[in-house]
């Protein structure tokens, strides 16, 4: 049965935090809200965790699978930005934007896209996923919360729990987080590409 963790908006819990964050440390795969919608997260280097996200949403191998960092700096670490795309990024962030750029050495394989060696990166703009990633000192392997043969995602923490109970080991609810994905922007050729038209503003990008 999955732990459910209820965390305050505005002032998350240290203690709660902590015990989500040593539930990822030991492997586990959790729920957890975003700015735009919950999602599906896991440690880094879990190959179960990644597989149990891929079974959970019937993900291919093509799938990008998303590193959600706390700050620039640490996106920095996963990701080639040259200096066009890195104002572009850094203009955009902390928000509801996904962006696909070239994977360094840093990530694991079984994350990259397997023709174009790319990974999707992010920085959310949402007190308790800032809480967790601080908390963890590293980025979360994650996908948003969207089952298969659904349109929209699942919003709510109660729900997320009776449904999913024996295929994640926590969620983590602190309200309504919306049903609108982040918005996808490939800058992979370095030429901003929309892949995805979401919860953030594509003008920039157009």
């Amino acid at each position: 049965m999955a732990k459910y963790i209820d965390v305050h908006p505005d002032n998350p819990q240290p203690r709660a935090i902590g015990q989500v964050a040593e539930s990822v440390r030991q492997g586990g795969l959790i729920v957890y809200p975003t700015d735009s919608c919950f999602a599906l997260g896991c440690q880094l280097g879990s190959r179960d965790g990644i597989e149990r996200i891929r079974t959970i949403r019937r993900l291919d191998d093509r799938h990008h699978f998303t590193l959600v960092c706390q700050n620039f700096a640490q996106l920095g670490q996963f990701v080639h930005v040259d200096n066009d795309v890195f104002r572009a990024v850094k203009a955009s962030t902390p928000g509801s934007y996904t962006f696909i750029l070239p994977a360094t050495r840093e990530v694991p394989r079984k994350l990259l896209h397997p023709k174009k060696r790319t990974v999707g990166v992010r920085i959310p703009d949402h007190r308790v996923a800032q809480a967790l990633l601080a908390e963890l000192g590293e980025p979360l392997v994650s996908s948003t919360l969207l089952l298969p043969d659904e349109e929209e995602p699942l919003t709510q923490g109660w729900e997320i729990k009776e449904r999913l109970d024996h295929q994640v080991d926590a969620v983590v609810d602190s309200g309504d987080c919306g049903t609108e994905p982040t918005t996808v922007i490939d800058f992979s050729s370095g030429e901003a590409e929309i892949i995805r038209k979401g919860a953030g503003d594509v003008s920039r990008f157009e």
